[in-house]
């Protein structure tokens, strides 16, 4: 199954060198999530042949422009593709009225209806939950209202040993070892043995996006042992002290939360306009944490199961 996060968007503030305020789209099984949605992303999403009708979720960490500001572009993009499918969108109090007043006052009536709910961004909560998995808010310190958001796939079925099963054996006793049951017969006694005919489910992989905010190690216990760990890295080391100032991290920063969390991977990103050249973040970040890479737009990351 598919588990796979695309970088749309990369850099804090403004576009510049070719990058993109943030923007991401994470794949999981047949859905697509889109996660902040700054100036450009649908044009980042034709760029690399994403098409937008095949979004069904989109979340929305805070409302500095360079997370939001492509999203009513999208929004009519999406209406002008024809599409009917329902839209959900999560964000903080404010975005609904935004949204609303910009298609009041350009006439916009939709092909298709927004669901919109509206996160709290000081505590942790499952906005989002489904067969495969939860979606759940994760407080930030910045300057305004903002939330990361953690994927997390649900517990898997085990797996069937063909090989060994009986011929015939029904779709329902197929079902129940997936579950991890036993088969009974009639009179109640174990006629084939769980650990016999399956092995243990694939494991269940998970995405942490910490989006705008200050050295924060409040974070640590909620995202602990995550497959992939996006942790905004505005600036290096040297700005520390302007970092602070502006609620941003540095790249050491975020590899030092990436460290004590015990994360599969570290994903640096939304750099300063000031930096041109990137490679300096992943050789600050690396003294501290060896799996960390930067966000490229374009490039995609999958998560093994």
């Amino acid at each position: 199954m598919i588990f796979e996060l695309t970088i749309l968007g990369s850099n804090a503030a403004i576009p510049a060198y070719n990058r993109h305020p943030t923007s991401q789209l994470l794949q999981i099984d047949q859905y697509y999530f889109l996660i902040d949605c700054g100036e450009g992303t649908q044009m980042q999403l034709s760029k690399f042949k994403i098409r937008p009708n095949r979004i069904g979720h989109i979340f929305i960490s805070h409302l500095h422009g360079d997370h939001y500001l492509g999203l009513m572009g999208l929004i009519s993009t999406m209406h002008l593709h024809k599409r009917t499918e329902d839209l959900h969108l999560y964000g903080p109090p404010g975005l609904s009225e935004i949204l609303t007043l910009q298609l009041k006052y350009s006439d916009t009536r939709l092909n298709y209806r927004i669901h919109f709910q509206e996160i709290d961004t000081e505590k942790r909560k499952v906005v989002f939950e489904n067969e495969l998995l939860t979606v759940e808010t994760i407080p930030l310190k910045h300057r305004v209202h903002c939330a990361g958001f953690l994927f997390r796939e649900k517990l898997k079925k085990r797996r069937l040993r063909k090989e060994v099963l009986p011929e015939g054996i029904s779709l329902a006793h197929l079902s129940m070892l997936k579950k991890g049951h036993h088969i009974t017969n009639a009179e109640g006694d174990v006629v084939m043995r769980n650990e016999a005919y399956t092995l243990p489910p694939r494991k269940s992989r998970s995405y942490a996006y910490c989006s705008d905010t200050r050295y924060n190690e409040d974070i640590i216990e909620q995202i602990q042992g995550v497959d992939l760990l996006y942790h905004e890295s505005t600036f290096l080391e040297e700005e520390a002290v302007r970092a602070g100032e502006t609620f941003h991290s540095t790249a050491r920063q975020a590899a030092t939360i990436a460290r004590l969390a015990q994360v599969g991977k570290l994903v640096l990103g939304h750099y300063s306009s000031r930096y041109k050249d990137l490679s300096p973040f992943t050789e600050e970040a690396r003294l501290v944490f060896e799996p960390s890479v930067l966000s490229i737009e374009g490039e995609s990351i999958q998560v093994e199961d």
